[in-house]
């Protein structure tokens, strides 16, 4: 199981809450951005043809393919050809593989919709956020919910069945009813796969400058929480299963490359400020674009920082993303991966949260309660030496 992450770091314009590594595109930037992203690509076709397989202990066939950024359907059609010729002249795709593509309303027609299908994407995930216009203006998207609306339908026509919509609550001023009714809109659509979000704050962004600058306040704790539980009951009685924090879908439709991610399974990231994390090394890519030039420009991989992880990292990785599954964590994984009785290890530990009410434990393992999910940090935490 091998994942491919993809990111294309353009946008129209940079939403205000965003601190994702973005750039607003000029065309030679992106053509450049094309050239040296096949190049990455290149590296790794040859880093993989010279491991030994046996010695990993992994397979080299990539069952998963997302593009996201960025605004990956800023991307013209024959880029995005361009790029998936590229992608299946370097890597081995499963017949069988999740090929998901971001998307952005104000960024998608027919045309390019008919391209991704003819390249293999399977897979979209569209961002819409909220379904008033003023709420999307305020928080800096370039699309209205009409536009939004328009697209997700072409989508449909153009044969698309299985299609992610991001949510977020929590915006600035936005009352408990227009979140009702964001669902409400979005679940008559009805898509495979939600994810809903509670706005984070990060310092650097527009928002958070209009919040220094008292434009708004923020949501209360306890507003957001009866945010978050509304919408854990709301969407469970259209049909949709939470599986992870913020992720819901219906039966089969869950996210497979996030998956590979919440179960800490290897993945290579290319492009600028990507990270990848493959035999046992996780790293960090050079997140602008002239320094992400540079270094492929001398044939190396773009690598900013990297780190060998060591049995104790991946013993913390695997519990800090296990329990954001609500699967929760296996003792039979952690006795085959690591050959350590989990529930000796961590008894007190366990005993404890369970008095808490914040985990749940079975003879199979451990998981998060609703509560636990609530402050899921303070848990994961807990685990940490």
């Amino acid at each position: 199981m091998l994942g491919l992450y993809i990111h294309v770091p353009f946008c129209v314009k940079k939403c205000n809450y965003c601190d994702f590594n973005s750039y607003k595109m000029d065309k030679a930037s992106k053509k450049t951005y094309i050239e040296n992203l096949k190049k990455e690509m290149k590296l790794y076709k040859e880093k993989l043809r010279e491991v030994d397989k046996e010695k990993v202990g992994q397979e080299n066939t990539i069952t998963s393919v997302f593009l996201g950024g960025g605004t990956p359907s800023i991307l013209s059609s024959d880029e995005i050809v361009e790029i998936f010729k590229s992608i299946r002249e370097c890597f081995n795709i499963d017949k069988d593989a999740e090929i998901t593509m971001e998307c952005n309303p104000g960024t998608l027609n027919i045309e390019k919709l008919k391209t991704m299908k003819s390249v293999g994407v399977n897979r979209l995930s569209i961002g819409l956020q909220a379904v008033q216009d003023y709420h999307l203006k305020y928080i800096g998207r370039i699309h209205t919910y009409s536009e939004f609306e328009k697209n997700y339908k072409e989508a449909i026509d153009v044969g698309f069945k299985n299609i992610n919509i991001d949510l977020m609550y929590c915006l600035p001023n936005q009352r408990e009813e227009e979140w009702k009714e964001t669902l409400q809109k979005v679940i008559g659509l009805n898509p495979t796969h939600i994810s809903a979000y509670s706005l984070i704050l990060e310092e650097g962004t527009e928002l958070y400058n209009m919040y220094e600058r008292n434009e708004f306040e923020l949501i209360d704790e306890d507003k957001d929480i009866e945010m978050y539980n509304y919408t854990i009951n709301y969407l469970k009685s259209k049909g949709y299963n939470q599986y992870e924090i913020s992720n819901y879908s219906k039966k089969g439709y869950e996210c497979k490359h996030n998956i590979l991610y919440w179960k800490c399974k290897h993945y290579i990231g290319v492009g600028p400020g990507a990270s990848g994390y493959i035999y046992n090394e996780r790293y960090n890519n050079e997140e602008t674009l002239q320094s992400y030039h540079d270094k492929l420009s001398k044939n190396e991989l773009p690598i900013k920082t990297n780190e060998n992880l060591d049995t104790k990292d991946k013993i913390e990785e695997k519990i800090f993303m296990g329990l954001r599954m609500n699967e929760g964590i296996k003792f039979d994984d952690f006795k085959k991966e690591f050959n350590i009785d989990f529930k000796s290890k961590y008894n007190k530990k366990i005993e404890e949260l369970v008095l808490r009410e914040l985990i749940k434990e079975s003879e199979l393992g451990i998981e998060l309660t609703q509560r636990g999910r609530e402050i899921s940090n303070s848990v994961f935490i807990e685990f940490i030496d």
